[in-house]
């Protein structure tokens, strides 16, 4: 594969800033199946990963990358969510969670405060089969995490990565009209995205290419679902609206194997 870009901002200025993002499904399977070889290839000044499903006492020794600092925080529970994010320039400050409980014993966020930026790595609640978590998903993490969100960004901008569980608009699933209640594409889920939006925030991937469809970043791992492309875009690098200026590309490396999530990448002239 072909890492490398000539990626502009709209006003001509080359891309200086490379962060990617990847829910790697467990770590130690993502291990296994050689997937730490991604960022050496890819050579992102940041990479942040989620779904880790590994307290930080049992992390493996081999996730160490020379080169890079590595931040994890994990759930209460073991083999459950988890971040973690690699960086090669030290960050001001490093953050856990959004400071609730409710949330921060499940270990989805990680904040690392840099010169221009905080940029957020997140892994968003799934609201479950049958759809058992979708209260807690939309009136109270939505709700949580955008107001922590908007007090970062009252700050400096902000730059938000994960998976978000969610497939905001038609496009952005293959299958739009059989999974109108399930998970990810509920009318309540896609609202809340919305309103994140509506408080001066973008979809960086929508912004560059609002029509282009079959863009996708999850694959199920039934019925060859990932070789016929029938998927979803459940990850996203989404901006404070006055770093859209700075925006040079938002990819898909839909290539990429290691999980049933392919990694993102985040070009920014910065």
């Amino acid at each position: 594969m072909d890492f490398t870009s000539s990626a502009k901002t709209e006003d001509g200025r080359p891309w200086t800033l490379k962060l990617a993002s990847w829910n790697v499904n467990g770590v130690r399977a993502w291990l296994n199946k050689d997937g730490l070889s991604y960022i050496h290839q890819e050579k992102p000044d940041v990479l942040c990963i989620q779904e880790t499903k590994c307290s930080k006492e049992k992390m493996p020794k081999e996730l160490k990358v020379p080169g890079y600092k590595d931040f994890w925080v994990s759930a209460e529970k073991e083999g459950y969510a988890g971040t973690g994010m690699y960086t090669k320039t030290d960050p001001i400050a490093v953050t856990y969670g959004i400071g609730k409980a409710e949330h921060d014993n499940e270990g989805r966020v990680i904040t690392a405060e840099f010169e221009k930026f905080y940029l957020v790595t997140s892994y968003v609640p799934n609201s479950g089969q049958g759809l058992v978590r979708l209260d807690y998903r939309t009136k109270k993490w939505d709700e949580e995490f955008m107001a922590y969100l908007e007090g970062l960004d009252a700050k400096k901008p902000v730059i938000l990565c994960g998976d978000l569980n969610v497939a905001h608009l038609d496009i952005d699933l293959k299958n739009p009209k059989s999974n109108k209640r399930n998970a990810g594409f509920t009318d309540e889920e896609r609202a809340g995205f919305g309103k994140l939006l509506e408080k001066g925030f973008i979809d960086s991937f929508r912004a560059l290419y609002p029509d282009k469809e079959e863009a996708y970043t999850f694959w199920s791992n039934f019925r060859q679902a990932r070789e016929k492309n029938i998927g979803w875009r459940l990850d996203y690098f989404v901006l404070s609206e006055r770093l859209k200026k700075d925006l040079c590309d938002s990819l898909i490396r839909k290539d990429v194997k290691g999980s049933d999530h392919c990694p993102i990448v985040l070009l920014m002239a910065m």
